[in-house]
């Protein structure tokens, strides 16, 4: 009979949730690469974007270390989860592995991540357009979720997709971001004071997806979860704590 304790639990619905927005509130990271001259790991920080399918995405100088090291050998490890009072090793804290994939500056990707990236740091357009930057979106592979003492998991790459919404109706986040802020110009302040308990200030919707709202405010970032991916933008709103607005 083996009565040694059970290290890692089975991954179910609260772990993915809690991974996904350990990720995605996410201002900046710890990224882990291979140091092609040695060898060795090499960890560094960057600020850390998000893509609509749920894929990291970072800006990177090629004068620096880490993106050489990219470049050299694609695999790339990010630690997101920030200490709070007491002993750092109680706080959540999530490892990612990920396949990084070079963005092509004339493509479509490019200018989607370029202004889903300034909408969440809107301070990098001092450098966003400079040559020598770069966007590289980071494939999810696998992921080990720290979730405090004794509460381990180990997460797959389906667990950090973000699903389409009905292929049928057209996803124009744009257009949505618009509408949500002419029909609700108060919708952000709300959700993040309401039912984060964030501090008040001009907090805004910096992107959406099927399965949440990023909001911003100075150097606060907050990620809220819809209880279910929605399948038309129309009923993202249904999706929001009816305490945060009011349907017209």
């Amino acid at each position: 009979m083996n009565d040694k304790p059970q290290v890692i639990r089975d991954t179910d619905d609260n772990a993915r949730r809690q991974a996904r927005i350990l990720l995605r509130g996410a201002r900046f990271a710890a990224i882990g690469v291979i140091d092609p001259e040695t060898g060795f790991p090499s960890v560094s920080r960057v600020l850390l974007g998000m893509d609509r399918d749920g894929a990291p995405v970072i800006l990177v100088s090629s004068l620096s270390a880490h993106t050489t090291a990219l470049l050299a050998d694609p695999r790339v490890s990010l630690l997101t989860g920030e200490p709070a009072k007491g002993d750092p090793l109680a706080h959540p804290r999530l490892t990612l592995q990920c396949t990084a994939e070079k963005v092509e500056r004339e493509s479509e990707a490019h200018a989607r991540l370029r202004r889903r990236f300034l909408a969440r740091h809107p301070k990098s357009q001092l450098y966003i357009d400079f040559p020598d930057f770069r966007f590289f979106r980071l494939r999810p592979e696998r992921a080990s979720l720290n979730g405090g003492f004794g509460r381990a998991y180990h997460l797959s790459r389906q667990d950090f997709l973000i699903p389409e919404t009905d292929p049928e109706v057209a996803f124009d986040e744009e257009a949505i971001l618009q509408e949500l802020g002419g029909r609700h110009p108060d919708l952000a302040g709300r959700l993040a004071t309401v039912f984060h308990a964030a501090p008040e200030g001009d907090w805004r919707i910096s992107a959406i997806d099927s399965q949440g709202i990023d909001l911003v405010f100075k150097d606060l970032l907050i990620r809220h979860e819809f209880v279910t991916p929605v399948t038309n933008p129309q009923d993202m709103l249904l999706e929001l704590p009816k305490s945060v607005y009011a349907v017209p």
